[in-house]
């Protein structure tokens, strides 16, 4: 002991006599010289954190050392260990503030990696011997967890989520949040004991089974994924439970559709389970499954029949009625699980719809009496697109051989292929050709304007 005072006295002077920045003696010697080189507050400090996040670490200290300089160390705490001081804060990662009014200080390591961790030395710089405390840093990866409970349910409907927890967690914080990552659940919790009611989810804790029950309500689609089940821990880091929610969408629900005719009888079939033999059959009417009416219990046209051997139930409507049409949900079971429900899809024709007029002769005779008359009115257009018109102004032609008059030049020979005709006439009295009308003179003053046919082509006779 006497060795290990004088160097204590050593340290000092040598301290003093440089005038560097003092670090705990101990660190000149072994352990067990140390607890005789400084003092300070007992007991370790434990400090959690995860990698990539931030890490906390609080340093208390003894009243009337407010203005007496801090520091964080670690390692040895030799000179190259300090990371961070009151006086010199200019490491990046590193941040510390001196909170006076509670006799504490706080470092706060940001990013932090796996070389973060470690024993660290709070510090505080006095003259002779530096009060210090030890800090141990433990670091994990921000993920969760290993085990995975998997649940499903569907889009409109609810779930429900329970997350145990050990005794000693009893009266500490609960929560949950959305993701994987333990570091910000806290944070990003959805719903808390403290905070039990959100809009969609509703925390309920069971202290006697250690269990605490998350419900989600108005499922989505989106609402799939992982949550975290989180208990506030004491010492330490937060305990958690992984969930894997899977939302189903409604599209994949059995879907039929049934015509039926008014007045008449129509029966809707429902198959179910096998191992719902048991359970209550029923059939509701309604756009929405969560929002349907019972029809087989507030109707008496509807009749149920179960059929175990083959396991289906129908569901016979009597007197069919327009009102009657509509979407049908049948279904075995309450909670609207997956695959225990058929959507049905009801029609309803009016007797005066169904009706086809009978067939009669008149019918018939008349429907093709139309046809000749139609016919009949193409062929008079057309005829009287042929017939002559009278015009201001026109040509004619005259064949060969025939007498004609004295003024006719040949100018369009060839123009029709089974009849020769080549004469123009020029002067103001033309002659009408036509074949039909034998009596009709060789010669005459054309008074009006004629069209001669040709192979189905149009020549005026015009005035000069």
């Amino acid at each position: 002991m006497l060795n290990n005072c004088h160097s204590l006295f050593y340290c000092a002077f040598f301290q003093n006599r440089t005038n560097e920045k003092k670090r705990p003696c101990f660190l000149l010697f072994s352990s067990a010289v140390s607890a005789g080189c400084v003092t300070g507050t007992t007991g370790l400090i434990k400090v959690f954190g995860y990698l990539g996040g931030d890490v906390n670490v609080t340093c208390p200290y003894d009243p009337g050392y407010e203005n007496y300089e801090k520091y964080l160390c670690k390692n040895k705490c030799d000179d190259n260990d300090v990371l961070i001081t009151t006086t010199d804060n200019k490491n990046v990662r590193f941040s510390i503030s001196d909170k006076k009014n509670i006799a504490k200080f706080l470092v706060t390591i940001s990013n932090v990696t796996a070389s973060d961790a470690g024993k660290y030395w709070c510090g505080v710089t006095r003259t002779g011997k530096d009060l210090y405390q030890e800090v141990k840093i433990q670091l994990t990866k921000d993920s969760c967890c290993s085990d995975v409970v998997k649940t499903q349910s569907h889009e409109e409907g609810s779930v429900s989520v329970t997350c145990p927890y050990a005794a000693e967690h009893q009266t500490n914080l609960k929560y949950i949040c959305r993701g994987s990552q333990p570091s910000t659940c806290l944070q990003r919790a959805v719903v808390t004991s403290e905070r039990t009611s959100d809009p969609r989810f509703t925390l309920t804790d069971d202290q006697m089974s250690r269990k605490f029950t998350v419900t989600i309500s108005q499922l989505a689609r989106a609402d799939s994924g992982q949550y975290l089940c989180g208990v506030r821990s004491d010492a330490g880091l937060d305990v958690f439970s992984a969930v894997q929610l899977e939302v189903k969408e409604w599209c994949c629900v059995a879907s039929s559709n049934v015509t039926g005719t008014e007045g008449h009888s129509v029966t809707l079939q429902c198959p179910y389970p096998p191992q719902h033999q048991h359970n209550r059959k029923f059939l509701c009417k309604g756009d929405r499954r969560n929002n349907c009416t019972d029809v087989v219990k507030n109707r008496s046209r509807f009749t149920l029949q179960d059929d175990i051997s083959s396991s289906t139930f129908s569901v016979t409507v009597s007197k069919l009625e327009a009102g009657d049409a509509g979407t049908y949900w049948c279904a075995s079971h309450s909670q609207w699980r997956v695959g225990n429900y058929t959507k049905l899809q009801l029609s309803v024709f009016l007797q005066r719809d169904s009706v086809i007029p009978p067939f009669t002769g008149t019918t018939l005779i008349v429907g093709f009496s139309v046809i000749p008359v139609v016919l009949m009115l193409i062929f008079t257009l057309v005829m009287f697109r042929l017939k002559c018109h009278k015009r201001r102004e026109a040509e004619v032609f005259v064949f060969k051989n025939q007498p004609g008059p004295e003024n006719v030049e040949e100018t369009r020979p060839n123009v029709c292929s089974n009849q020769d005709f080549v004469g123009k006439v020029k002067q103001s009295s033309c002659y009408n050709y036509d074949n039909d009308v034998e009596d009709q003179p060789e010669y005459g003053n054309i008074t009006r304007t004629d069209e001669i046919y040709c192979n189905q082509e149009v020549f005026r006779v015009h005035r000069k």
